[in-house]
């Protein structure tokens, strides 16, 4: 394939979805625009010894789902997530199975515990019973959601996963624009998937980085996260090839940036300085200035430390308008994904633009005067006219990565892509 010139643009054409809300695309967006949080008591295991007991839980596969796809029972949960949402995103997006015979397509996948649930559940047998084979834990790996994926789809292009904790998922978008844009791919997978496990949930209960209620970022008396399980897929292509095939593209992924901190393992630089580099970069990257973004999907875990640096980052990279700016908190609806967690808030981020109003999240509880942020509230909020929305994600070790993304097509007071930057 030719190699594409830096800049090229590079379109959204498919999104694919599961979490706590429901199976697919449509069961987010209605849960989203609803201000519905998919958060409550779950049953994937016991956790009644551990100090809170909540979760969004994407519970058992739709029936469509399990009659066409044989040996569903031998994929781990991450693993069916993940081939639920590139299923549905690459049937959005008008392409034929398997995708190898129509384009070289590749796939870029993020995740934290990959199947870490089923090799919980490995040992646990294997040390009650004394019984197993070590070599069924290969296919538990946290690169096998992204692998299932190609497997499954036939894709034959190149198959990459990140690991680097909530920022994978975003990474893998940004790694899956930049090979679109080099022309090493057609069409790129570009996601993320990770399911609840033991391992996580008693790890950031030990931190005591989980909030005994529903998150509540950037409230008053917020005490931390939700955990929150999925997976997100959306299909890159450049744009004047989807074009060309009759597809309408969603939006146009126009940058992506990413950063470290260099400061702590399990706490975001207080200062923002790290998070604000990396919406720095992607804007740079998109050509375009901060005074364009019309809103923000925040990473917004709800922990005290993640919420301010955060908003310390809003107000380097935005100024004055830091307060103005309306923010989209997409945890406090379907909790968080953890690996998955920048992919999923990607598509989020994508369904508002392409519809051109912005998601509520309750508005419960008291704003924190230390952070005076502009959050959509209670209903949602028609945002015409935006040229571009930026979505952050910001992840234990420092890891911070921003994708930002513009709206394309004919909606209200949207502008087309040749008018972009």
């Amino acid at each position: 394939m030719q190699r594409i010139r830096p800049g090229w643009r590079v379109a959204v054409t498919g999104i694919g979805a599961v979490c706590g809300l429901g199976w697919g695309v449509d069961s987010l967006w209605k849960g989203l625009r609803a201000g519905r949080p998919g958060i409550s008591s779950f049953r994937r295991f016991d956790h009644s010894r551990h100090r809170t007991h909540l979760a969004a839980e994407a519970g058992d596969p739709p029936e469509s789902f399990v009659r066409s796809c044989p040996g569903w029972r031998r994929l781990s949960i991450a693993d069916r997530f993940a081939l639920f949402a590139a299923r549905e995103a690459v049937a959005r997006a008008g392409l034929a199975l398997p995708l190898g015979e129509e384009a070289e397509a590749g796939v870029y996948f993020g995740s934290s515990t990959g199947g870490m649930y089923e090799s919980e559940l490995f040992f646990e047998r294997f040390l009650r019973d004394r019984r197993g084979r070590l070599s069924s834990l290969i296919p538990q790996q946290v690169n096998a959601p992204g692998d299932a994926v190609a497997r499954h789809l036939g894709s034959t292009g190149p198959v990459v996963t990140f690991s680097s904790a909530c920022a994978s998922g975003a990474l893998a978008v940004g790694a899956a624009l930049d090979a679109v844009r080099a022309g090493e791919v057609e069409v790129a997978l570009a996601g993320g998937s990770d399911s609840l496990c033991q391992l996580t949930y008693a790890g950031f209960n030990a931190l005591r980085s989980v909030d005994e209620a529903p998150c509540r970022p950037f409230r008053a008396g917020r005490a931390g996260m939700s955990f929150g399980e999925g997976a997100a897929v959306l299909v890159l292509e450049p744009l004047e090839r989807a074009l060309a095939r009759g597809a309408e593209p969603l939006a146009v992924l126009a940058g992506a940036g990413a950063s470290c901190d260099a400061h702590h393992m399990t706490a975001p630089d207080p200062s923002g300085t790290g998070a604000a580099a990396a919406l720095d970069a992607a804007l740079a990257d998109a050509g375009l200035p901060p005074e364009a973004v019309g809103f923000v999907n925040v990473h917004g875990t709800g922990t005290p430390l993640n919420d301010a640096a955060e908003w310390q980052a809003l107000k380097k990279v935005f100024g004055d308008r830091a307060g103005e700016l309306p923010l989209v908190a997409t945890k406090a609806l379907i909790g968080h994904l953890l690996g998955s967690s920048g992919a999923i808030e990607a598509v989020a981020t994508v369904l508002c633009l392409h519809h051109g109003e912005l998601h509520p999240v309750a508005g419960e509880g008291e704003a924190d005067p230390e952070l005076p942020v502009n959050l959509v509230l209670d209903e949602p909020l028609p945002v015409p006219g935006a040229r571009a929305a930026v979505s952050t994600s910001l992840a234990f070790g420092g890891s911070n990565a921003a994708l930002v993304f513009s709206p394309w097509g004919d909606r209200p007071g949207e502008q087309t892509g040749d008018q972009l930057g």
